[in-house]
């Protein structure tokens, strides 16, 4: 979450006017995240969140992520639903953008997570793979594997300026991870995001699991190694102790299973997700606008993981 695109008192009560959800009373912009624009609005009936997409979002792709969120929530996952206007409208504009009332969970993230948290929030990933089942659906993984070299070919020439030798470093173990990843996994929807931010707590349990803007049709087993890759480290990129890694996936195995060749690819994914995530965080770092309301996140703290991955193959036997 980020603000980008500023909203002023006015026209958001103007927006507000089209639903039955109370009048204004304030709304704040949000920093955290980089992707999109979002405030949370308190009105005189309650609190929600407001997200006007930016850019990177694709207005053609709203529709299957509300699809998502909506299956998951009538299976009981906390997940928050875009809410519709009096129209029957979920999708609207405001300040130029394309925009959403979207409903507040409680919860808080968390940043130092504990082997128990970590073991709710695989059962929540498990959770959401098994409701998602049946889901007919389908988008391509805009982040996938087929964009990574893309993406490093648009950063290269500045990955140097991030850390000297980033450049060689990162394309060798891009070449690497694309001559060997499988095609021959199950697939299915997947979160694809579902770092500790995104993920809503209350003590020990999972009150929401948010952002869904990533979500896509890809390597089931992928979504398992990014959730690995993103709990198991601190901000910096340190390994935490193993047993916050090694509680995520007994988590998941309360509500969903893996495969031997699951298991067997989990090191691979979980470097092709260090890769994803650090050339992602790089041209943010590049391209950020400087007047803009977002925290920008370090790209190293996934070379960092890389590293680690590289020198623990055995993390997931």
């Amino acid at each position: 979450m980020a603000v980008y695109t500023q909203v002023s008192a006015e026209a958001l009560a103007r927006f507000l006017a089209g639903y039955d959800h109370g009048e204004l009373i304030s709304a704040k912009g949000i920093a955290e995240g980089v992707e999109n624009s979002n405030y949370l609005v308190d009105t005189t009936t309650g609190r929600f969140i407001l997200t006007l997409y930016e850019k990177r979002v694709d207005l053609a792709d709203l529709p299957f992520f509300f699809a998502m969120t909506d299956a998951l929530a009538d299976a009981g996952n906390p997940v928050p639903r875009a809410l519709p206007d009096r129209a029957g409208q979920v999708i609207q504009t405001l300040e130029g953008r394309p925009a959403c009332l979207i409903e507040f969970l409680s919860g808080v993230s968390v940043s130092h997570p504990t082997a128990e948290q970590a073991h709710a929030a695989g059962a929540a990933l498990g959770a959401l793979h098994r409701s998602l089942a049946g889901f007919a659906p389908t988008r391509a993984n805009s982040m996938g594997v087929a964009v990574w070299p893309k993406l490093f070919a648009d950063c290269s020439d500045q990955l140097d300026s991030i850390q000297p030798g980033l450049r060689a470093r990162v394309g060798s173990a891009l070449d690497a991870i694309v001559a060997t990843w499988p095609t021959d996994l199950p697939i299915g929807a997947i979160h694809a995001d579902l770092f500790p931010d995104n993920v809503l707590m209350l003590g020990d349990r999972v009150t929401g699991l948010i952002d869904f803007y990533f979500a896509c049709t890809d390597i089931i087993a992928y979504d398992v190694a990014i959730t690995h890759s993103a709990w198991s480290f601190d901000a910096k990129g340190v390994a935490l102790d193993p047993a916050i890694g090694q509680a995520l996936l007994a988590g998941y195995r309360t509500q969903a299973s893996l495969s031997d060749a699951e298991v067997a690819a989990l090191p691979l994914l979980a470097k092709g997700a260090c890769i994803r995530f650090l050339l992602t965080r790089a041209w943010d770092w590049i391209n950020t606008p400087a007047d803009a309301l977002v925290t920008r996140k370090d790209p190293l703290a996934y070379l960092r993981r890389l590293d680690w991955y590289d020198a623990n193959p055995t993390a997931f036997a």
